[in-house]
């Protein structure tokens, strides 16, 4: 059984700085983090493959670095100048494959709250 386990998650002040960490118990190939605010949908907020090449969503360019650590099958997101709309339960999800379109892992996810 794959386990995604999310933590950093918190309370932080606008214009703060979070670093959320994704602990996979097996390798997996293609690692990212999506994130859900309250009355909203599930959205993309980057990805990353085990070879480093990174995807992210327009809104999250410049703010946000998503990196992984191979050896420790560990996806990280660092969000600086968080703002209060970034509040959301930030979920961290992965594939053994190249797309999560044919097997997807989620973890149970990390509340993010940033306090204006």
């Amino acid at each position: 059984q794959v386990q995604l386990v999310e933590s950093g998650g918190g309370l932080v002040q606008a214009g703060g700085s979070l670093r959320l960490s994704c602990a996979a118990s097996v390798s997996l190939n293609l690692m990212g983090w999506y994130r859900q605010a309250p009355g909203k949908q599930r959205e993309l907020v980057a990805t990353i493959n085990s070879g480093g090449t990174t995807n992210y969503a327009d809104a999250m360019k410049g703010r946000f670095t998503i990196s992984r650590d191979n050896d420790k099958n560990t996806v990280y997101l660092q969000m600086n100048s968080l703002k209060p709309e970034d509040t959301a339960v930030y979920y961290c999800k992965a594939s053994p494959y190249r797309s999560f379109n044919f097997l997807e892992y989620w973890g149970q996810g990390t509340q993010v709250i940033v306090s204006s």
